[in-house]
């Protein structure tokens, strides 16, 4: 179960890197990620919580902009697969096994990526504009990450 937890927090990687990155967070600072005592349990002090809903933020205003580079860029596509393996290895974390989530973590956010781009292209079209696609996104990783931290507990 925790494999299919750090599975799909990488999907929210994918779809959302500093999203991600924030619940990951708020969940370790909430209580709801029991890393305490393991190399993880930075993600639960505030100013790691802080940072990390900054660049969700940050991310989420971005998005919006005409001008933002496409998630299959190599450097795009590079830190969401580096986010994604880094929360679910903080999630693999809570339960003894690291490198497990790391490794699906990371195969979680190929395919949030990639899947995402496509979903969203999809949207797009469907909406004949981007912003409501993206809003659409932004709902889904928001929720879906929160789900899962949620679920760890």
């Amino acid at each position: 179960m925790l494999y299919l937890l750090a599975l799909l927090i990488g999907v929210v990687a994918g779809l959302r890197a500093g999203t991600a990155l924030a619940v990951t967070a708020w969940g370790a600072w909430l209580g709801w990620l029991p890393v305490a005592g393991t190399w993880a349990s930075f993600m639960g002090h505030w100013i790691a919580v802080g940072i990390s809903t900054i660049l969700g933020v940050a991310e989420l205003i971005t998005d919006q902009l005409p001008s933002t580079p496409s998630r299959k860029v190599p450097q795009q596509f590079g830190a969401r697969v580096i986010i994604g393996a880094f929360c679910g290895a903080v999630l693999g974390a809570t339960g003894g096994a690291t490198i497990g989530g790391l490794i699906a973590g990371a195969i979680g956010a190929v395919i949030g990526t990639l899947g995402g781009a496509e979903f969203r292209g999809r949207l797009a079209a469907a909406f004949g504009k981007d912003p409501p696609a993206a809003f659409i996104e932004d709902a889904v990783a928001i929720i879906g990450g929160l789900l899962i931290v949620a679920a760890v507990a």
